[in-house]
């Protein structure tokens, strides 16, 4: 079992967060990237951002360099 992590830096926002979070497992990651999106994007913790936060959800280690946003 290794790192997972999200990258806020893959996704088009108005604030360009830059914020990336990693985890040893995929419940922690999720409950700390619905709080992230709460709390600073403004977002509603439904059902369907956890499966949204779920579907983008990487193993390993965020890339030092900022990636390609997504469109």
């Amino acid at each position: 079992m290794g790192r997972k992590f999200i990258d806020c830096r893959e996704f088009p926002s108005e604030m360009n967060c830059s914020v990336a979070i990693m985890a040893d497992n995929e419940g922690e990651l999720l409950e700390a990237a619905v709080q992230h999106a709460v709390a600073v994007h403004g977002h509603q913790d439904t059902p369907e951002l956890r499966d949204q936060i779920k579907g983008v959800i990487k193993d390993g280690m965020p890339p030092e360099m900022a990636p390609g946003r997504a469109a």
